[in-house]
């Protein structure tokens, strides 16, 4: 008889998570919140129906943070059945911009399709028409030491 896994022991296990309703999508947002992304990291493959960003993560999930300090990996969040995007509040010239992602939410609309919300700090947002929700996280690199050596704060 085996036992079953423990939190403790997948904790330096790259994240690769697939949110396919509403729920799922609640985790996601959680751990890519603070993620930092250059505007230049952002895609959408419009024949694909695909939209990609290259994000910076906060590694939210981290419990050994009070010994190695605050850690970030990069990751791909991929966003499938993209059939627009939209954006308000971002510079789309300057490839200077770096971008914070706030969360990430899903407004229902007809028979499962939608749209997809990025809420990005300073009042920006993206906004993807999705014919159906499939959202995947994925961390592409090892995890670094946050180059700020902080955790971020949100005031309330």
């Amino acid at each position: 008889m085996s036992d079953d896994a423990t939190f403790e022991e997948g904790r330096e296990t790259p994240l690769n998570l697939v949110a396919a309703d509403p729920d799922d999508l609640k985790v996601i947002s959680a751990l890519a919140q603070d993620a930092v992304f250059p505007i230049t990291e952002m895609r959408w493959q419009a024949r694909r129906h695909r939209f990609a960003l290259l994000l910076n993560r906060f590694r939210w999930e981290d419990e050994g943070r009070d010994r190695h300090g605050p850690e970030r990996a990069q990751s791909l969040l991929v966003v499938e059945n993209v059939l627009g995007v939209a954006s308000q509040g971002i510079d789309r010239g300057d490839p200077d911009t770096v971008l914070s992602l706030l969360s990430v939410t899903f407004e229902p609309g007809e028979e499962g399709t939608g749209h997809l919300i990025l809420t990005l700090a300073g009042d920006g947002a993206i906004r993807l028409e999705i014919e159906a929700l499939e959202v995947g996280l994925r961390d592409v690199t090892r995890p670094y030491r946050a180059p700020s050596g902080k955790v971020p704060r949100h005031d309330t």
